[in-house]
């Protein structure tokens, strides 16, 4: 099968989410044979990645960031890399869990997208790039 992809650029603000939305339902249509519980994952993983971007990445003037985002089904899994002009975020996926309190209104993005897909947040070039990943069953 060969890649199927999508390329987005959008402000990060709430608008952005419905546009990763939209972009997902065509991707899903060209590509059928991704099993249903792949995809749930990966846009749960994917939605509270970008819900964390419109929440707390600005620019260092204050203002959104600016994002580009390229979303592929490949034969074997499912990824996103998602690239913002934001100051550093600070952010290791590979520490994150859900809160204690289970009634904590906040902190549960993060953890709830690395249980199911790889994630990876680096700083490079002057950018934040999140790769999401979900290796299809």
């Amino acid at each position: 099968m060969p890649v199927i992809s999508r390329d987005l650029r959008y402000p990060g603000t709430p608008p952005c989410l419905e546009v990763v939305q939209d972009a997902l339902a065509a991707l899903w249509r060209e590509a059928p044979q991704v099993d249903g519980a792949d995809r749930m994952s990966f846009e749960t993983a994917l939605v509270e990645i970008v819900g964390n971007v419109v929440e707390h990445a600005r620019r260092s003037d204050g203002q959104p960031v600016d994002v580009h985002m390229r979303i592929a089904v490949h034969d074997d899994r499912l990824e996103a890399r998602m690239e913002d002009d934001g100051a550093p975020s600070g952010v290791d996926p590979g520490t994150a869990v859900l809160p204690a309190d289970d009634l904590a209104e906040s902190g549960r993005g993060l953890a709830l997208a690395a249980a199911v897909a790889d994630l990876e947040h680096v700083r490079w070039a002057g950018r934040n790039v999140w790769t999401v990943v979900r290796r299809r069953t």
